[in-house]
């Protein structure tokens, strides 16, 4: 059988889990029936959005249960008779069925009204996380696996990548080490987490503050200083990044601008610096048992640049590209620094007063009177057109769909010029007690290729905190919030997008740089006119969308001083590289000698240790800090080379989604860039931009 013919019938029958979910759900969900018939069904969609805390208990048992089942299946095969069908196909089909059942458990955690539901969804959450790290060092099924690839049989480009991202993952997680060894993995990971949960706890321990008089305080709003409290005639100023971000922006006092800088970088010092440290060799120990060189190269090696050292590069050209802009910006700043203060030196506690200060010239517009051209309500609803114009979709609102509380809405995806459905997103916009509280997406179900050719469809929920309503009239929203629902909207439209066969590549299960940069890319229709008012509406009067003039200000106060700003970051990232792909740095060091030179020979502050209050380069972000540069790079290179002269273009919009969006993980995401473009992507329109906007 060819090698297409076949991946499409094997897929399918990894697909398949969407039509045997309906009877297995029976047996896996255990949802009240009387509760589910007085709700429409969702065509395509398998996921329980409404359970119990008894129902999510069982539910992760029968999760747990039903994989183990399929595994021991799996690695019973013997070796001489593996093939795609008995090894393959049943680990995906049981990724393409469990997914949904999985996010039925965890997702009432951060949504359900019930507190008993929450704690239940997060006692699952647990369960399953470890469920899923024993899974994934099973020996015996990484075994037949890899004996199966080894085979080298022709199944097609999917399916082999599908393969791949099998074998990797169980090598990425130790299953080809000794027992020993793995022994020593796990010591190294425990020791990891402690070190980590040391490092924040030190932050949020951290409890010292200054005292300072209001003449030293000189500047401050009102409404900041009367809520400090009083000792010894002056005020007492905690070092949080609440209280000490405020001063350096506002504060008119140069000193107290640098006492407040010095102090705050002290936080945690020497302890925190001490764990990073540790944390470093560590995490270098961990990678060399792996095979890898560094640590960096094994952080790196799943995302886009692969290897450590092409981000380096990358870090190194942008800081190199950007130095001309940054230093005019920084003369800029310098020349009002003399004004003000006369003939001083220019230190890392002036950058943010004084980009403040200069904003102030160079941007007319006041953002408080600019909330009020944001109702929550038409800023969804100008959202919704804005992507259903550009993209080719048309979305239906399902009003009787079983949701998780009377405020959510649910609305089913098509594609607009074939009338297919595409699949669901649930709004859960306001705020309310016991919820998530930022803005996020959920992913509920993945898109896959079903046996009888149709597909089970992909949904997903976006959350948010926004005010609700108040006598009628829709809360108003901060002009950032609504560039973060609109951010985090382009995710769901990128996972409705999604037309891989596999679940696995469901599109934001993507290399981590990747997954992003869609997002990126269309936070620019916030910033211009022709988007920005199918947003927008005066909330006295909503016929009277934000002025032209107000976009442009918009769009200029984004990118003032750009240049400086990607350098802070910039220099954060080459600390966090570097450290993660060398042996026995001195970090203290480092940072004294990278300072000058990426920050345009401002100095570091003495005695200050940015690495000890830094918590991405501790956990999270360790050796891949640099990804949202990068994202951004790529974002840029997109817009200007394909919408910038024509935003609402839908033909480039249905190209995008189907060139870009709809292949997900099922295959290289610098390549699926790069077909697009036509060639590499490259960093000159984003330093283009830069240099064209930023002054």
């Amino acid at each position: 059988m060819e090698p297409r013919r076949r991946e499409r019938r094997v897929i399918a029958v990894a697909g398949a889990a969407a039509l045997v979910a309906v009877g297995l759900n029976i047996a896996f969900s255990v949802v009240a029936a009387h509760r589910r018939r007085k709700r429409r069904e969702l065509p395509g969609f398998t996921a329980q959005v409404n359970l119990s805390a008894a129902e999510i208990k069982k539910l992760a048992d029968h999760i747990i249960a039903k994989a183990k089942e399929t595994y021991d299946s799996v690695a019973a095969v013997p070796l001489d008779k593996v093939s795609f069908e008995n090894v393959v196909v049943p680990l995906a089909e049981l990724d393409a069925l469990q997914f949904p059942l999985v996010q039925a458990c965890v997702l009432p955690r951060m949504v359900s009204p019930s507190e008993d539901v929450r704690k239940a969804s997060a006692d699952a959450e647990k369960r399953l996380d470890s469920h899923f790290v024993l899974r994934r060092q099973r020996e015996d099924v990484y075994r037949v696996i890899k004996e199966f690839a080894e085979k080298g049989e022709r199944i097609g480009p999917e399916a082999t990548r599908f393969l791949e991202c099998l074998v990797k993952e169980f090598e990425r997680d130790g299953v080809k080490l000794s027992q020993s060894k793995r022994k020593e993995m796990e010591k190294l990971k425990s020791h990891i987490d402690e070190l980590n949960l040391r490092y924040l706890q030190n932050l949020s321990d951290f409890t010292k503050f200054l005292l300072l008089s209001e003449d030293e305080l000189a500047g401050m709003p009102f409404e900041f200083l009367k809520d400090l409290e009083k000792a010894d005639g002056k005020v007492k100023v905690p070092l949080t990044s609440y209280h000490a971000t405020p001063i350096l922006e506002h504060c008119k006092v140069g000193s107290t601008r640098k006492q407040i800088a010095v102090a705050y970088g002290q936080k945690s010092g020497k302890d925190n610096l001490g764990i990073l440290e540790n944390l470093v060799q560590l995490r270098h120990k961990f990678a060399r048992l792996l095979g890898y060189a560094n640590y960096a190269d094994f952080a790196v090696e799943p995302r886009m640049p692969k290897k450590s050292r092409k981000v380096l590069e990358f870090l190194e050209e942008m800081s190199e590209q950007l130095d001309d802009v940054a230093n005019r910006e920084l003369s800029v700043l310098k020349d009002l620094k003399m004004k003000e203060e006369g003939d001083a030196q220019f230190g890392m506690e002036d950058l943010l007063y004084y980009i403040k200060r200069a904003e102030e010239f160079k941007v007319d517009i006041d953002i408080g009177e600019i909330k009020k051209y944001f109702p929550v309500s038409l800023v969804i609803s100008g959202m919704l057109k804005m992507f259903q114009d550009l993209f080719a979709l048309r979305f239906d609102e399902i009003k009787d769909a079983e949701v998780w509380h009377d405020t959510v809405r649910v609305f089913s995806v098509w594609d607009a010029s074939s009338s297919d459905l595409l699949g669901y997103f649930f709004l859960d916009v306001f705020a309310r007690e016991g919820k998530y509280a930022h803005t996020c997406v959920v992913t509920l179900q993945n898109g896959c290729l079903c046996s009888n050719g149709t597909r089970k469809v992909p949904a997903a929920v976006l959350l948010s905190q926004c005010p609700k309503e108040f006598d009628g009239n829709s809360a108003l929203l901060r002009f950032p919030e609504v560039v973060r629902i609109f951010h985090e909207f382009s995710h769901v439209v990128h996972h409705i997008s999604n037309r891989a066969s596999f679940s696995r590549f469901s599109s934001l299960r993507l290399e981590g740089d990747f997954a992003e940069i869609p997002s990126l890319l269309l936070e620019n229709w916030c910033y211009e006119s022709i988007s920005l008012k199918m947003m927008s509406g005066f909330h006295q009067d909503i016929t009277k969308s934000i002025t032209s003039d107000a976009c442009q200000s918009l769009k200029r106060r984004r990118d003032l001083f750009a240049g400086l700003k990607m350098k802070q970051e910039i220099l954060l990232c080459l600390v966090d590289q570097i450290i993660h792909s060398s042996e026995n740095v001195d970090i203290d060091a480092l940072i004294k000698e990278l300072h000058p030179k990426v920050m345009l020979g401002i100095p570091l502050l003495e005695g200050t240790s940015p690495a000890s209050c830094f918590p991405r380069i501790a956990i999270g972000y360790d050796a891949v800090c640099y990804s949202y540069i990068w994202s951004e790079v790529f974002a840029a290179d997109l817009f200007v080379s394909k919408f910038k002269d024509d935003l609402l273009n839908q033909h480039a919009g249905l190209r995008f989604r189907n060139k870009v969006l709809a292949p997900g993980g099922s295959r290289d995401s610098l390549d699926i860039i790069s077909d697009y473009l036509g060639r590499e992507p490259s960093l000159q329109p984003f330093i283009q931009s830069k240099t064209r906007n930023s002054l």
